[in-house]
């Protein structure tokens, strides 16, 4: 007896494609249209006066004070965030947990308070530590320092919750491999686990760097937004927009969102570049 069977009908994925619909669809309204936005705007009224918005000496100066301060916050975050991962894998201690929750802390504080905090602790005038600070002559608010104190703390958690879940995932095998090798602790973080954990980093890098240069709140507390002084690139767009200046304010803003799409193509670029090779150990470590 043989039992005929008809072929389930295959549904139309009509579902499928209104979920693809969907999701393209926000991703246009929340990124692709305000990014598109600020770039018009920028080139409105042509290259000469979008030139003009990026060239002038409050523009120049607010530029060159973001590159410092990222350039002081990003190492300093990177070093101490490899350290501070390096220990969060490889040692129990007590209050480890209660580290991971101060380590989360930036993220959670908005950072209007953060600039609060720092100018509670470091003003002369109503600072924990203001009367020192007068009298040793040391300005930190309404000063570089603390400009960058903020940014410190506000790009704290990100190399360091990159590193620590892929060191966390690492076999000390190799590590301990390499000891028994010959190699040093420093020979074996270079050629054993940095090798490991050199993307995590670079991912880290990258959000701490877009942080650093776009930060807003806390930098805009403890500046004083002094012009030519203590404005930063993202201080300055809000100056120039609230004077109507919205050509340069855009042009600036351009920059900004320039320098978020470069570090993103020469991060998937360096990715794509990246062949994976694999050395025994004992080549890597040879005995003189």
């Amino acid at each position: 007896m043989r039992i005929s069977s008809k072929a389930k009908p295959q549904s139309l994925p009509w579902g499928r494609y209104l979920l693809i619909a969907l999701g393209l669809s926000f991703l246009v309204i929340v990124v692709v249209l305000p990014l598109v936005t600020i770039f018009y705007q920028a080139f409105t009224n042509g290259i000469e006066a979008y030139w003009t918005g990026i060239t002038t000496p409050e523009a120049r100066h607010a530029i060159f004070l973001t590159v410092a301060i990222a350039l002081v916050a990003v190492p300093m975050n990177t070093g101490f965030g490899i350290l501070i991962a390096w220990i969060l894998a490889r040692y129990s201690f007590p209050g480890k947990i209660l580290l991971l929750g101060i380590i989360d802390l930036p993220l959670a504080i908005s950072p209007t308070v953060v600039g609060l905090m720092f100018i509670l602790l470091y003003s002369q005038t109503v600072g924990l530590f203001g009367s020192w600070l007068e009298a040793t002559n040391i300005k930190i608010i309404f000063a570089l320092p603390g400009m960058i104190f903020t940014t410190l703390f506000v790009t704290l958690p990100f190399v360091i919750r990159e590193v620590l879940p892929t060191l966390q995932s690492m076999e000390l095998a190799q590590e301990e491999a390499a000891q028994t090798l010959g190699a040093n602790s420093w020979q074996t973080f270079w050629r054993v686990t940095f090798p490991s954990i050199r993307w995590a980093l670079l991912y880290g890098v990258i959000l701490c760097t877009s942080r650093a240069i776009g930060e807003f709140g806390a930098v805009s507390v403890v500046s004083g937004k002094l012009i030519g002084e203590t404005n930063t690139l993202t201080l300055h767009i809000e100056r120039v927009y609230s004077e109507y200046d919205t050509i340069a304010a855009f042009a600036c803003a351009s920059l900004l969102a320039l320098l978020a799409l470069l570090t993103l193509i020469g991060q998937e670029l360096l990715r794509t570049a990246d062949k994976p090779r694999s050395f025994a150990l004992s080549q890597v470590f040879k005995r003189d």
